[in-house]
């Protein structure tokens, strides 16, 4: 979208034509009719910035609650970090107490939309039209007037007098497909080492798949789940950071471990026992697996897996739990057999530290029946095998406890 399109849904006709159009959902049955509808009344490139911008906006909501009135491009939604884990985050900069955040590569404001609640913003961003988006974006939450902008290539930028830093580079090329070395990003990572001798406290966006080979030595590095699944991690450095090395957590529970749980002792390597415990994804990320384990009292059903086991059901946010029904090494026919006594016809098939395709096995399978269960192919003590288990919901009312799906 050019600074033009963006000109024209910022005035009162635009304005009126994105009213219009976001009347309705705009779906696949009725996509062409709309946008036939636009083309017969606006010129091709204004359509398209009011179809454009419907849509994205009708995306957006799963990230933004006030997603009805921003502005978004494509590729800077994809990237966007979503309004939860943008006040998560913006916490930390708010109990430093630094009144100017400079904002690196600030995209549509994604996160500017939050450091602006307790803090001046300079908002630095190649390009003009994701600017004027975050200027709006940013006064959608209440903010007007504490976000500035700077049109500005980082690379020949020299450091600003500011509290702080926030820094996310892109992690996808110009095809779209994801960078996961912080040597790729762009601006590179490396971007920083200069800014840091002037700003210490900084904070910067990074893919949760990152090298640990890659890790500043000097950062604190959390990886952020929200409902189950990984999103991002950050570097943390200079006041910004904590004591620990290493963070998982999970939003919206704000819930979080660390490498100051890690116990002295190697968690201990057993059969399966009653319950099985698949960590957050986190949890594993943060190499934090054995931190969980004794939380739970719970073991590992093998030393390179990160699986764990207990006796009792535990409830815990960092890990969903399972109900074991039965435990063998991984034989189709063997498996196809017990399946079709228990009548179990629906299965969930997860794998870690398997080598085979859960849709080739289900096939193989051939199941009937109207139960359902959960299929664990990994390994157990070494040793490829298969944990049929049934999963736990957890409850929390007057006092945690777990109850079956």
């Amino acid at each position: 979208m050019t600074p033009a399109d963006l000109r024209f849904l910022l005035s009162d006709d635009g304005r009126r034509w994105l009213a219009d159009t976001a009347v309705a959902p705009i779906t696949p049955q009725n996509h062409l009719q709309i946008a036939a509808r636009l083309r017969r009344e606006l010129p091709p490139h204004l359509a398209q910035a009011v179809l454009e911008t419907t849509l994205l906006r009708q995306r957006a909501a799963a990230k933004f609650s006030r997603a009805a009135a921003m502005f978004f491009t494509r590729p800077a939604l994809e990237q966007a970090s979503g309004e939860v884990i943008a006040a998560y985050r913006a916490g930390r900069f708010a109990r430093l107490g630094a009144a100017w955040i400079a904002d690196l590569g600030c995209g549509v404001g994604g996160d500017a939309l939050a450091l602006a609640g307790t803090a001046q913003v300079i908002g630095i961003d190649r390009e003009a039209a994701r600017l004027g988006m975050a200027r709006e974006n940013v006064a959608a939450y209440g903010h007007d007037g504490r976000f500035h902008s700077i049109q500005a290539d980082l690379t020949n930028l020299p450091p600003l007098p500011v509290d702080a830093l926030f820094f996310d580079p892109a992690r996808r090329d110009v095809y779209g497909r994801r960078l996961f070395s912080v040597y790729d990003y762009r601006p590179p990572l490396s971007l920083i080492d200069g800014w840091r001798e002037r700003v210490p406290h900084t904070a910067v966006k990074i893919s949760p798949g990152v090298d640990y080979a890659e890790l500043p030595p000097d950062a604190e590095v959390e990886f952020i789940s929200v409902r189950g699944e990984v999103k991002e991690a950050v570097l943390w450095f200079g006041d910004l950071r904590t004591a620990v090395a290493r963070r998982a957590t999970l939003l919206p529970e704000m819930c979080t471990l660390t490498t100051d749980d890690m116990p002295r002792e190697e968690t201990a390597v057993t059969p399966p026992h009653s319950f099985l415990y698949e960590p957050d994804k986190a949890i594993i990320r943060a190499h934090l697996v054995e931190a969980l384990a004794a939380r739970l009292n719970a073991a590992k059903i093998s030393p390179d897996i990160a699986y764990l086991t207990g006796e009792t059901a535990v409830s815990t946010p960092f890990a969903r739990c399972f109900a074991i029904e039965a435990v063998m090494p991984f034989q189709l026919k063997r498996l196809r057999q017990y399946l079709r006594q228990q009548r179990i016809g629906r299965v969930t098939i997860k794998k870690r530290g398997s080598p085979l395709e859960p849709e080739t096995l289900r096939q193989q399978l051939r199941l009937k029946g109207g139960k359902e269960r959960i299929l664990f192919l990994t390994q157990v003590r070494g040793e490829a095998a298969v944990i049929i288990a049934k999963e736990l919901r957890r409850i929390t009312k007057k006092a945690p406890k777990w109850e079956l799906f």
